[in-house]
């Protein structure tokens, strides 16, 4: 399928589709005429990549999980690979979440001691 069908069938740009080609995520073969094709494996592939994204996974992340891509990921049993990932990325967002309290509270202090209250 052409890279119009496969923007259509999975709700992902065709430039969203280059970006993961470009990126190493996704693979074309090329037509004489110069037009991506793409096999139907790319459906499921497409909707995992965008999962992983919209998930809050970057690109790069989503280059380590290479062999989840082929799964489905809505319905088969987790990844172990992506589940690791996501511990990761849990504990950096709490740690950030820490530092930010943290500052909040110090600008609050600050505020209170130039305000008076």
């Amino acid at each position: 399928m052409r890279i119009g069908e496969l923007a259509e069938r999975t709700g992902a740009s065709p430039r969203s589709l280059r970006y993961y080609e470009q990126r190493g995520l996704l693979t074309s073969e090329r037509a004489a005429n110069g037009y991506r094709e793409y096999g139907p494996e790319a459906l499921d592939r497409v909707r995992n990549i965008r999962l992983l994204l919209e998930s809050g996974l970057t690109s790069e992340d989503v280059r380590e999980l290479q062999d989840c891509l082929e799964l489905d990921l809505v319905r088969e049993p987790a990844c172990a690979e992506a589940v690791a990932l996501y511990e990761q990325r849990l504990r950096a967002v709490r740690e950030r979440i820490e530092e930010l309290t943290a500052t909040e509270r110090r600008i609050e202090r600050q505020l209170a001691e130039e305000t008076g209250t």
